[in-house]
């Protein structure tokens, strides 16, 4: 089983289950943590089995470290977008559902990272929010292209600019999530064995009504 300082991974009798993990309890996206969970999904996406992921009770994920971000030049801010897309690419394009089962907070980059997830299911507990535009930043994740897709495009440039937090109702209306559970993490799991018994996984979404563009996105040239 593989092992990380920033996550741990479980089997389970339906799938594996990998939960976000980080000493001080906020699961941040940091370089080596966006790294290891890469190279992670793409070892896991050779057995093809449905993943859930997931972080503590209080925290998915507060995204990623403002520090490293606040320290890049233009290139390496560059090259630190790149690299998380293609962890949120390798999460999209994974071969078996995945699903994002949120507890707590999950804010900027951990948003992406459950945008990328082909399901997504939170606790009564739950806070979501992109507090980038209240920082002056804004995701280079994927989060601006898969939300709008997700929600609407007036829902999500609403989301971002104002850069409220989301509570686990609202994000339900909003469509963000696609239920609330006291236990999401046995909801997914139990949602993945409703679908075995079906006869086949979890419905996937077509990639090419979710994808992003490869890098990141430039203005698009006036028409």
């Amino acid at each position: 089983m593989i092992s990380s300082r920033f996550f741990s991974l479980h089997d389970h009798e339906h799938g594996l289950l990998l939960r976000l993990e980080s000493a001080d309890g906020t699961n941040r996206l940091t370089r080596d943590c966006v790294l290891s969970l890469h190279t992670c999904i793409q070892k896991l996406g050779e057995e093809a089995r449905p993943l859930v992921i997931t972080g503590s009770e209080t925290t998915f994920s507060v995204g990623a470290d403002l520090q490293e971000i606040a320290s890049l030049n233009g290139p390496a801010a560059y090259e630190f977008s790149k690299m998380g897309q293609r962890l949120m690419r390798a999460i999209e394009g994974f071969p078996a559902p995945v699903y994002a089962a949120v507890s707590g907070y999950c804010m900027g980059g951990g948003i992406d990272l459950a945008l990328a997830c082909h399901h997504r299911i939170a606790s009564p507990y739950a806070v979501f929010g992109h507090r980038g535009a209240a920082l002056g930043l804004i995701t280079g994740w994927g989060g601006t292209q898969r939300l709008p897709r997700l929600v609407g495009k007036g829902t999500a440039l609403a989301a971002f600019l104002a850069a409220e937090k989301i509570n686990a109702e609202r994000a339900l209306r909003m469509g963000l999530v696609e239920r609330i559970a006291d236990d999401p993490v046995s909801e997914a799991f139990t949602d993945i064995a409703s679908s075995a018994r079906r006869g086949g996984h979890s419905e996937l979404p077509n990639p090419s009504s979710r994808g992003v563009q490869k890098e990141p996105q430039a203005p698009l040239p006036p028409r």
